[in-house]
């Protein structure tokens, strides 16, 4: 089997799903949605779809959250909810991204060790999950948030929260983009497959 052009299709298709399913992933929470008026979310243009990721767990220390948004190269905007962590451990994560008729599906931290993020911030669209914080401080201006990765905060006059740690079981998550210090992704799996929710 070939594409329009001429190539096999297998090798073209698997070329672009590594492109497009390089860390991006994991779900972080929280309690309002809030959008920035004109801020922009990640450092880059995101693609023209968002992605799904699920997990049993995330477990992360030093939680910021605030509003924003990303943009894609055409200049189209998508509201977000920023979630900063300092530091993250997530069990059974799932991510999944359609490209044309196409799923890759990847999954990590199936096994006994978990993933491991660190200066994680991901720019979600919406989420699901139960939800535990400790010490939260919820209602505070974004522009003095001080918990999360360095750098992670709006712009004065925002609505912001933050929280020493951060548990959220069974999470369900659209995402626009993710970015980490550091990701590593202990039992990768990347294949065809169905989507993770």
């Amino acid at each position: 089997m070939t594409d329009s052009a001429g190539t096999a299709l297998g090798r073209v298709r698997w070329k672009r799903f590594a492109a497009i399913a390089a860390p991006a992933a994991i779900g972080a929470g929280a309690l309002v949605f809030m959008t920035a008026q004109g801020a922009i979310a990640s450092s880059f243009a995101v693609s023209g779809g968002s992605f799904k990721v699920s997990a049993d767990s995330l477990d992360g220390q030093g939680f910021v959250q605030y509003g924003g948004t990303d943009g894609t190269k055409d200049g189209t905007k998508h509201p977000v909810q920023i979630s900063g962590i300092k530091s993250a451990e997530i069990r059974n994560m799932c991510q999944s991204v359609k490209v044309g008729p196409f799923t890759l599906r990847l999954t990590a931290g199936t096994g006994d060790t978990p993933v491991q993020a660190s200066d994680l911030v991901l720019d979600v669209e919406q989420l699901n999950a139960d939800a535990t914080f400790s010490n939260i401080e919820i209602g505070r201006d974004a522009s003095t948030l001080d918990k999360g990765p360095s750098g992670a905060k709006g712009p004065i006059g925002m609505f912001g929260q933050q929280a020493d740690s951060i548990k959220l079981t069974n999470v369900k998550q659209v995402a626009w983009a993710t970015t980490a210090g550091t990701f590593k992704l202990s039992d990768l799996s990347m294949k065809l497959g169905k989507e993770c929710f």
